[in-house]
């Protein structure tokens, strides 16, 4: 028989392709679920039973979260990276870690085909499908959903023909949860106009009043949370993600324009990963020259869309990353953030590479590095050629 490799999550999409790809298309189907902070224990266990109950030959769980931290999420922290200056890049960040350990099994069982449950209708069948094209390239690439444009309505009665027990009610709304945060979609954001009501966001708002936190970087990565130690960042960001995620913090909808051309609205809430962005970015304010800082956004645009469309094997990403890795170097220090409900605020930073140094002046205040007389020559000679361009200008329009 020949094998498929079929990426898992135990939905309704994936279950439809165990079946269809075993009993239709008589492949061997071995399936794969990566998690990428998203599921407990508990959660990727009854994932497994079902993977079996459905006849799956083999059924794997990759824990990624840590890998999916170090590969991805770090450099998106050093970029302060939002799209659209909203969004942390969620979703589409995971589904790269999950794809590429997709085809790294696909490449370990020598399989003939790859299969995922994308729809033809967003982002992810373009993520997938590449990341396999350029990893695993002659690699047959099935996507049943997608190819015989199925309805929800029509998985359920073929699952059900086949004697298939599973929760078939469809939520109101769909949850995808990752260590970067979770997105929610409903009837809300299939329009223009639309706020998600306060009963669709995964977390509910039980803190009320304010508390302060104090994160701890070491270039530029989080170490720290209220001086409690991390063995690893995830760790960290999943404990801000308790404090934060309470209060609302982290809340916002989405609006951006999809790798096939259309535009789409997502809600989502990143607690952490927004407090995280905010205070890396105050920090890097106070210790970055402007130039590193001018630099610094302009690649992490770039960056932030280009990960976005699927682009993370693209050499030039790891270009970038370097620039990011050496512009850290100094980001260590406190940063202090006030959270109350459904906002936050960074209160200020403490760190022994701050720029905004007493020693060397006070800004609207006092200057001690050099006179007046200095600024005086130094102002006519930086505004030297526009003075010439406007006064040869002056003259030839006479």
């Amino acid at each position: 028989m020949k094998k498929v490799v079929l990426g898992f999550s135990g939905g309704l999409d994936t279950s439809y392709c165990v079946k269809y790809l075993s009993e239709e298309k008589g492949y061997e189907v071995h399936s794969i679920i990566v998690n990428t902070g998203g599921f407990t224990d508990d959660e990727l266990k009854k994932i497994e039973e079902h993977a079996y109950k459905l006849g799956v030959k083999t059924h794997v769980t990759i824990d990624a979260v840590k890998g999916y931290y170090d590969r991805i999420i770090k450099y998106l922290i050093y970029g302060n990276v939002l799209k659209n200056n909203t969004y942390p890049l969620s979703v589409s960040a995971e589904r790269l870690s999950q794809a590429l350990h997709i085809a790294e099994h696909a490449k370990k069982l020598s399989a003939d085909a790859v299969a995922h449950g994308s729809t033809g209708a967003g982002n992810d069948q373009v993520r997938f499908d590449m990341i396999f094209h350029i990893m695993i390239p002659g690699v047959e690439i099935i996507t049943p959903i997608r190819d015989l444009k199925l309805s929800r309505e029509q998985e359920i009665e073929y699952l059900q023909s086949k004697g298939v027990e599973m929760n078939f009610s469809k939520a109101m709304y769909s949850i995808n949860k990752g260590l970067w945060g979770t997105s929610v979609g409903g009837k809300e954001t299939l329009s223009s106009k639309g706020m998600l009501p306060e009963e669709a966001w995964p977390t509910q708002v039980t803190k009320t009043g304010s508390e302060e936190v104090k994160l701890s970087f070491e270039k530029g990565e989080l170490k720290k949370v209220n001086d409690k130690t991390f063995s690893h960042p995830t760790e960290a960001i999943q404990y801000l993600t308790s404090i934060a995620a309470p209060y609302g913090i982290g809340r916002d909808v989405h609006v951006g324009d999809t790798i096939i051309g259309i535009k789409g609205r997502v809600g989502f809430e990143a607690a952490a990963p927004m407090i995280i962005l905010k205070g890396h970015h105050a920090l890097e304010k106070h210790v970055l020259t402007k130039w590193q800082l001018n630099w610094k956004d302009q690649l992490a645009l770039f960056y932030g869309n280009w990960l976005h469309e699927g682009q993370i094997l693209d050499p030039v990403m790891r270009d970038i990353e370097a620039f990011f890795e050496t512009s850290q170097q100094n980001v260590s220090g406190e940063v202090f953030v006030q959270l109350l409900p459904y906002r936050f605020q960074v209160i200020g930073i403490e760190s022994k590479y701050d720029l905004m140094s007493s020693k060397f002046g006070k800004y609207g205040e006092m200057n001690t590095g050099f006179t007046g007389e200095d600024v005086r020559g130094f102002s006519r000679i930086f505004g030297n050629q526009t003075s010439i361009y406007n006064q040869v200008k002056e003259e030839a329009e006479k």
